[in-house]
């Protein structure tokens, strides 16, 4: 096929349209200092932005690119098998603070030694996680009591008239989590 001169690049050219797709993704990745499943932090990154976003079931609820986790431990540290489902809010190499987005509290950001001495984000001096199986902006699918504690997303503003949530138990078998 060849180009005419009013049609785009990407009509004609489809390896252009897939490495336009790629781009934009990794852009978006990017902007939202998104880490991979390993939890290493993205080393193109040049911040992480905690913000806010609503949630129908869950009322204002604390972002940065995904729903944002805290623990509240019990006797088994999250280490490494954790860290393939819970994935910490790490900053990036040389970065030394998160940034306050839309509707969140700027004082309440810090930081706490994560994985490797890595910086990971905090709010309310409370460490914050992704949890892997959240694949979109706003799904909250780990709120769960599992072998290394209870998880929670973090509601800043409940809806008028709703009950309060509740967590799921998880059994893993094995030390593991049962997803």
């Amino acid at each position: 096929m060849t180009q005419t001169s009013n049609e785009p690049l990407s009509r004609w050219n489809p390896r252009a349209r897939v490495a336009a797709s790629l781009l934009v993704a990794g852009g978006l990745a990017i902007t939202f200092g998104v880490s991979g499943a390993s939890g290493a932090e993205h080393s193109h990154a040049k911040s992480v932005v905690i913000s806010t976003s609503k949630s129908a079931k869950y009322g204002t609820i604390l972002v940065s690119g995904k729903t944002l986790y805290t623990l509240q431990p019990n006797n088994v540290s999250c280490t490494a098998k954790c860290q393939k489902f819970w994935v910490e809010v790490l900053l990036p190499k040389g970065v030394t603070k998160a940034t306050a987005g839309s509707g969140v509290s700027a004082a309440k950001l810090g930081t706490t030694k994560g994985a490797g001495g890595a910086l990971q984000v905090t709010y309310g001096g409370k460490a914050l996680y992704w949890f892997s199986k959240d694949k979109a902006l706003g799904q909250v699918t780990g709120n769960a009591t599992d072998t290394w504690g209870k998880w929670s997303d973090i509601v800043l503003v409940k809806p008028a008239g709703k009950k309060p949530t509740t967590t799921t138990t998880v059994s893993g078998g094995g030390g593991g989590v049962g997803f």
